[in-house]
């Protein structure tokens, strides 16, 4: 029993399942239906119907009765077609054939699309035909007044174009005849080769026109106003020679003459209507005019600072040269008592060797200009150049000047530094005569041996002819080391011996009630009268600052006050 229930049930689910299928076969034909009924209710006829507006002859009656044939196709053959197919879906529903159903409805649905797409491209084309005759109209409409103001402009100002006139007159016949057979194309009903016409005719216009407004302002600078400018330019040259100016180097009279056969050739070709390269011709040879005006007016100038400026150079040239030989004179009578190191030959070599060169260069500059061997402005770069060297050696020079002179100065103070060395060993010599101490140092005695021996090099370098200053300076810098020393070494010698003088002094009041520090001190004393003060202070300060600690610093600091 219950094995049949669930049969019967199966049976159910698979009727419910085949009548929804067949429902949505159905839905899906009546969808088509629908859309093969919009399609036949569209009114393309009448969007057909536009184009008798327009000449049905030629091209556009050709066009016209493809459409019209193509969209009767579309109602007698290819929708009726479709009425056949949903009829067969239909059919395959109801016999529960819905993979068959579906196959025919998917071919329904692409050739819908396909009659959509072949509709959507018929009235393209309509549309096209129809917006380009009325654009094509429209700019014929602007095209012909243009045609006619040039023509109108070209018989008002003939000779602003000179022989160019029949080039240009020709080349707006040409436009018109192209003007005809454009209306020869309407009129045959060929839109799209109008059309062509029109664009064709539209861009030789806009060259045309642009080349005739530009014509009348480059063939009179060709013609008239470069050509004058190139003769004033000719003539201001030959002017500016015969007042003396250097030219001739610039060599611009080839240049204008090469340049006046290019106008003429320019010329030439703009009257066949050739204007391909002159707007970049004409501005070449403005712009090398003004280059040539700005060359010669630097040349002016330069002669002008020349004249001005020549006689000066060639004095203080001169007076280099003078002041020069006034210094090689000091040197050659400073060579025989001084030593000259080579650094400061070196430097008189090289301003001789300048000297000699801006000389040189002067004479250079005096035959260029008798000669007109270089431009003004070539001479002015060197007068320049040679003030610039002037000043640069006249620096060396007074340094120069001053470096020798030097030399003389630092003997001097060679000499009243070895003058005030000796006194300085006299004065030593004499203090330690009156110092109270027993005797002097061996090492004091032969620390002013050698600062002696010292001075008396000093005095042999100053006695050398010729003199080296460096040599000099050398032994003096070694005497003075030794007098400072002996100074030193002696003024501690006699501190020393005078604190331990004090020390002991100041002990003796403890040398009854401390038998070692009158030990002590008694060696201290020994060393004193040996000579050896460093050491009699050493041992006299120890003894003291062990009975009395501080003793020795406050001595030091009574002698100080005291002082």
């Amino acid at each position: 029993m219950a094995y049949f229930i669930g049969i019967v049930l199966v049976i159910i689910t698979l009727i419910i399942i085949g009548l929804i299928l067949r429902k949505r076969v159905y839905d899906v034909v009546d969808r088509y239906e629908a859309w093969k009924m919009d399609i036949m209710g569209r009114n393309i006829a009448s969007q057909l119907g536009r184009i008798k507006a327009l000449n049905l002859s030629g091209e556009t009656q050709d066009k016209f009765e493809s459409w019209k044939e193509r969209w009767e196709r579309i109602l007698t053959k290819e929708l009726p077609d479709i009425e056949e197919y949903l009829f067969d879906a239909e059919e395959a529903a109801d016999k529960y054939r819905f993979s068959k159903a579906k196959k025919i409805l998917n071919k329904v649905e692409e050739v819908l699309q396909g009659i959509e797409a072949n509709i959507e491209k018929l009235l393209a084309e309509v549309d096209n035909l129809i917006e380009s005759e009325e654009l094509s109209r429209k700019e014929m409409d602007t095209l012909k007044p243009e045609i006619r103001g040039m023509k109108k402009s070209l018989s008002q100002n003939r000779y602003q174009y000179g022989k160019a006139e029949q080039y240009f007159d020709k080349q707006l016949d040409v436009l018109q005849e192209k003007a005809i057979a454009y209306e020869q194309a309407t009129d045959s009903g060929d839109y799209m080769e109008a059309k062509q016409i029109v664009d064709q005719l539209k861009m030789e216009i806009n060259e045309l026109e642009e080349k005739f407004d530009a014509f009348p302002e480059l063939y009179k600078k060709c013609k008239q106003e470069l050509p004058a400018q190139l003769d004033q330019l000719f003539a201001g040259l030959k002017e500016m020679r015969e007042e003396g100016y250097h030219v001739d180097h610039l060599a611009f009279e080839k240049e204008i003459r090469t340049y006046q056969e290019r106008l003429a050739s320019v010329v030439e070709a703009m009257e066949k209507g050739d204007t391909e390269e002159v707007e970049g011709i004409v501005e070449e040879i403005e712009e090398r005019i003004k280059e040539m005006y700005e060359l010669l007016e630097k040349e002016a100038l330069a002669k002008s600072y020349l004249d001005t400026q020549v006689p000066g150079y060639q004095q203080a040239v001169a007076d280099m040269n003078q002041a020069f030989l006034e210094t090689t004179s000091e040197v050659e009578q400073l060579k025989k008592a001084y030593y000259f190191e080579d650094g400061d030959m070196e430097r008189y070599m090289a301003l001789e060797k300048s000297i000699g060169k801006l000389t040189a260069e002067l004479e250079e500059l005096s035959d260029k200009m008798t000669n007109d061997k270089a431009s003004h402005s070539e001479l002015r770069d060197m007068v320049e150049e040679g003030y610039r060297q002037l000043e640069e050696m006249k620096e060396n020079h007074e340094a120069f000047k001053v470096r020798i002179r030097n030399l003389r100065k630092d003997e001097l103070e060679a000499k009243e530094k070895l003058t005030e060395m000796r006194n300085q060993l006299y004065d030593i010599q004499r203090k330690l005569k009156k110092s109270n101490v027993p005797g002097i140092p061996t090492f004091i005695w032969n620390s002013m041996e050698s600062a002696t021996e010292k001075n008396n090099r000093v005095i042999k370098t100053l006695e050398k002819q010729p003199l080296d200053m460096t040599e000099v300076q050398q032994a003096l810098s070694e005497a003075a080391s030794a007098v400072e020393q002996v100074a030193e070494q002696t003024d501690m010698m006699l501190e020393q011996a005078f604190l331990t003088e004090q020390v002991i002094q100041y002990a003796n009041r403890y040398r009854s009630q401390y038998p070692l520090l009158a030990a002590k001190l008694a060696e201290s004393e020994r060393l004193f009268r040996a000579y050896e003060y460093e050491l009699a202070l050493e041992q006299a300060a120890k003894a003291i600052e062990e009975i009395e600690p501080g003793a020795l610093k406050r001595i030091e600091e009574y002698q100080l006050t005291a002082n």
